[in-house]
Formats: structure tokens, C-alpha cells, sequence
């Protein structure tokens, strides 16, 4: 074979594997808004995929004044239009962390933060039945007063049609909600539950806390509806892993937390089903040495499966690690024979939060 040949065929090769494992947007920070950040994305009747996000005006940090956008792509996730506002800022500091879930019923529905203080911060709902065109009144979910993260991305509905929401509860420590003083960062894994699609709700009968010392507690929860339906959820912990539990009566009780084989640093995880398959498909900065690691950040960024309920995640693939890179937040979006992915992609010139990355990778890159 004539060198010429060899060289052609090692540029196709390389070509292939860009267009198996793409960025198709870098959402950079601006003066105007200097942080762009974690989001959720749903696909329309029409096919067109939206994805929501936060975006920050007046400051970058957690507290700073944000409100929801959304940008669309009509070619499977390639390109992605402008940004239009889809939620004000009716919080006292700013709405965030925005959850995009098609229900049983056919309607779109949207979860997102009210953050109001340091002591005031709870999820609430909005619904569309006309797939986003319009949406009704927020609806405050969890009524007991008090901080709730909920993460981006983590609201799900059950094969039988309950919808569940984890969320971290941060206790106060004070009575200023103008300070993070008042703010404990040691969170404890609650889960709330509906049955009627979001009318009402019900919160689980267990909780818990960190069962050893921890500055960090059981923070930014998630979970995953396993092929048996029974419930896996997970939490980010400053204990070098996620650390997981398990339901089997759908979300009303839960087993007490335990580190999982995740190892990782105290950064969050996304998890959901293959489409079509039992195996579960992570996300997360792996920790475990498979790949080089620097301590305590979060970085690499990795994909991983676990065909065993995420007991074990034996196959994984790495799809970010430049030595200065944080990846984070992630949301994870099946398209036909690709995925999407939304997230931070922070560095050191522009901040941990503040860049928002889209990234398509095809389902056979992962195997």
C-alpha cells in the first residue's frame, strides 16, 4: 500500500473518532453574563431538542442573580441556536438548577431551584402542554421551609408513573439569610414522590445523614429507576466516593448510605439507563486510578458502565482530561444513536462554573 494511501486512510480514522465524540457548543462567559451553567434537555414533538440552563448576570458566584434560557437544535444536537429567557428571576437571588422531564401523561414539565437566601432555597413546578410554548405557575414542591438542592437534571418519573426528586437538605446555622455563616454545608439525603404528576407530594420516610465525620455530608443527590424497578440513588461525600443507596417499595423507604466503587472527589455523578438495556450509564470524575488523577478535583471527566445496578462500572471510557479542566454537572440526553451531554467545563482562566459545554458522543463509542 503507497504511503499516500496510508496516510488518507489514518486522516478518515481520525476524522471518525472527532465526529463519534464532538463538542458542538462552548458557551463562554461574558461581561454581560459571566457565568453560563448546568442545565437539562427534552426533546419536542417536533423533534427538536431544547436544552435549559442557568444563566448568571450581575456576578458568577452560587448567590448571584440568574434566570433560565433556553437554546435549541434542530439537527440532532450539532448546532444549537441563540439563547431566549424561558424563567425570570423571581428569587431573591436568582432561579437555578433547572430539571426538563416528559411525563407520562405526554406534557413537558420543569423543575428548578427558587433561591431566595442562605436559609431559603426549595424546587419547584412548572408544567407545558404544548410542549414548552407556554407553562403554567410555579408550584412550590417541598413545603417545609428550609435549603433543598435539588441538582440539574435529576427529577425522574418510575415505569409505574411516580416522579421523584432527590434533595440534599442543608440545615441553618443561623438566622442572617445574607450570609453563608447561616449556611451548613453538611447536607443530609432526603427524597420526595408523587403519584398525580406533581399535585401533590410526599416525602420518604427515611433520611439520612453521613454515618462517619464529614465536612460535606451527603450532598447533590440523584437517582436511577434500575431494570427490576427497584431505585438506585447516590450522593457526592468528601470521603474519596459517591456514596449509594437502594429502594425496593419505590422511593418510600431507603437503605442507609454506603461508599459505592465510584471513587471520586467530593464532585457530583450523573447516572441514567442505556436506552434499551439494563446497564447504567455514569458519568463522573473518576478517582480510581484507572486514568491519572489530580487529588481533590474534578477532573478526569469519565463514562462508565455498570451492568449490575451500579455495583460495579468494569468498562469506562475517558472524555475529557486537560490537566487544568473541571467538569461537572452534567446532563445526560439519549438522541437515536448518540447522547448529549450538557456541563460545566471550567479552568483557571475562566472559573470552575462558568463555561458551559455540549458534547455528542455517539452510544458505539461508548462500547
Amino acid at each position: 500500500m503507497h504511503l499516500k494511501s496510508i496516510l488518507l486512510i489514518l486522516a478518515c480514522l481520525a476524522l471518525t473518532a472527532r465526529a463519534e465524540n464532538l463538542i458542538t457548543l462552548n458557551l463562554e462567559p461574558t461581561k454581560e453574563n459571566p457565568r453560563n451553567s448546568e442545565g437539562s434537555f427534552a426533546t419536542l414533538a417536533s423533534g427538536r431538542i431544547i436544552f435549559c440552563y442557568s444563566q448568571f448576570y450581575g456576578g458568577a458566584a452560587d448567590e448571584s442573580p440568574a434566570r433560565i434560557v433556553r437554546i435549541h437544535s434542530d439537527d440532532q444536537g450539532r448546532t444549537w441556536s441563540a439563547p431566549v429567557t424561558v424563567v425570570e428571576n423571581t428569587g431573591g437571588n436568582n432561579v437555578m438548577s433547572v430539571s426538563l422531564l416528559r411525563l407520562a401523561s405526554g406534557k413537558l414539565a420543569m423543575f428548578y431551584c427558587i433561591k431566595n437566601s442562605w436559609i431559603d432555597c426549595r424546587p419547584h413546578m412548572r408544567v407545558s402542554g404544548d410542549d414548552g410554548l407556554t407553562w403554567t405557575e410555579p408550584r412550590l414542591v417541598q413545603q417545609a421551609p428550609g435549603y433543598f438542592v435539588m441538582n440539574n437534571d435529576r427529577v425522574i418519573q418510575t415505569s409505574k408513573g411516580r416522579l421523584i426528586i432527590p434533595l440534599a437538605f442543608h440545615r441553618s446555622r443561623g438566622t442572617d439569610p445574607h450570609t453563608s455563616k447561616s449556611w451548613d454545608a453538611r447536607a443530609i439525603a432526603t427524597w420526595i414522590y408523587s403519584d398525580d404528576e406533581g399535585t401533590t407530594w410526599t416525602e420518604s420516610a427515611s433520611w439520612w445523614a453521613m454515618p462517619v465525620r464529614s465536612g460535606s455530608g451527603l450532598q447533590e443527590p440523584g437517582v436511577v429507576e434500575l431494570a427490576d424497578g427497584s431505585l438506585f440513588s447516590w450522593c457526592r461525600t468528601d470521603q474519596g466516593a459517591q456514596y449509594g443507596f437502594n429502594s425496593a417499595d419505590a422511593g418510600k423507604t431507603w437503605t442507609p448510605p454506603m461508599p459505592t466503587e465510584m471513587k471520586s472527589p467530593n464532585g457530583p455523578a450523573s447516572i441514567k439507563r442505556l436506552p434499551g438495556s439494563s446497564n447504567l450509564l455514569a458519568i463522573y470524575n473518576d478517582h480510581s486510578g484507572m486514568f491519572p488523577f489530580p487529588p481533590k478535583k474534578r477532573n478526569p471527566f469519565v463514562a462508565a458502565i455498570s451492568a449490575d445496578g451500579g455495583k460495579t462500572w468494569p468498562q469506562r471510557k475517558l472524555i475529557e482530561n486537560d490537566p487544568d479542566g473541571i467538569y461537572h454537572y452534567t446532563a445526560i440526553h439519549f438522541v437515536g444513536d448518540a447522547m448529549l451531554i450538557g456541563y460545566c467545563a471550567g479552568d483557571s482562566k475562566v472559573g470552575a462554573l462558568n463555561r458551559l459545554r455540549i458534547r455528542r458522543i455517539t452510544l458505539d463509542w461508548l462500547r
